[in-house]
């Protein structure tokens, strides 16, 4: 598995910062004589959540949306695995999802394609809750900035439907930057549970059922079920799930002793 660095931070970071309430103009419709350009030779990252809504709309086991479309790399800090989507082998590198009219999937796209033309980055503060700061990611072949429709950051995210993406997101990133705080990678094995528990939710689903998981842990029989019947609540024990094995422990499920 390759290293993988993340662009998209450094990235962010070069960006004039945008205030949570600070005004912007943008629109993006098929109207703007730009439409579908920045839809290409992206390096867009995929989270857990972003693959999750991705491959259900696609009616694609995790197996094989990974293997078709996506490429897996490591973060080199954490040992994390981090998923790309993979373009189409096209002069302009387009989104495979991409169409004259539009995204195809649109209702299900990646929390990075939502917040655009926004950058959002997090960090945990000193209260261990997660603090954001957003930047305005003006590209010259943009011309959606020409548009009158006024936003905030904040009108922005709750028009795109950003709270599931960005709850799911904030909590991996968190778990990112407890393992990065460590100072050392996760190890080889640890790698492989993260990859299989939070992008590969339906053999996660097997793992739960051969190895007895429920039978380790005090989890009432309503969460059990949940999470045995729910993608969304499968994905919240799996972040559960990674911070035992991580950390030795979780606020949101008890060990047996």
């Amino acid at each position: 598995m390759p290293e993988h660095n993340d662009p998209t931070q450094l990235f962010l970071e070069s960006l004039p910062e945008i205030k949570k309430d600070q005004t912007f103009e943008f629109a993006c419709h098929p109207k703007v004589p730009c439409f579908n350009a920045c839809c290409g030779d992206l390096n867009l990252m995929l989270t857990p959540y972003d693959v999750l809504r991705l491959r259900r709309a696609l009616s694609e086991s995790s197996k094989d949306f990974i293997q078709n479309r996506a490429e897996v790399g490591m973060a080199p800090d954490t040992g994390f695995p981090v998923l790309t989507l993979r373009m189409l082998e096209h002069d302009k590198k387009p989104c495979p999802f991409v169409s004259d009219s539009g995204c195809t999937l649109y209702e299900h796209r990646p929390g990075a394609c939502r917040t655009y033309p926004l950058g959002r980055a997090t960090r945990m503060d000193k209260a261990g809750k997660v603090a954001e700061r957003f930047f305005l990611v003006q590209e010259p072949h943009c011309l959606g900035f020409d548009e009158k429709t006024t936003w905030t950051p904040e009108t922005w995210l709750k028009d795109q439907g950003l709270e599931a993406y960005n709850q799911f997101n904030d909590r991996y990133m968190g778990l990112m930057a407890r393992q990065k705080d460590t100072g050392q990678k996760i190890q080889s094995g640890q790698t492989n549970m993260a990859l299989l528990a939070l992008y590969q939710l339906d053999s996660f689903l097997n793992f739960i059922r051969d190895m007895k998981v429920f039978d380790r842990l005090n989890l009432s029989k309503d969460r059990q079920q949940a999470i045995l019947d729910n993608e969304e609540a499968r994905l919240e024990f799996a972040l559960d799930w990674l911070e035992v094995i991580l950390f030795g422990k979780s606020e949101n499920i008890e060990i047996k002793a």
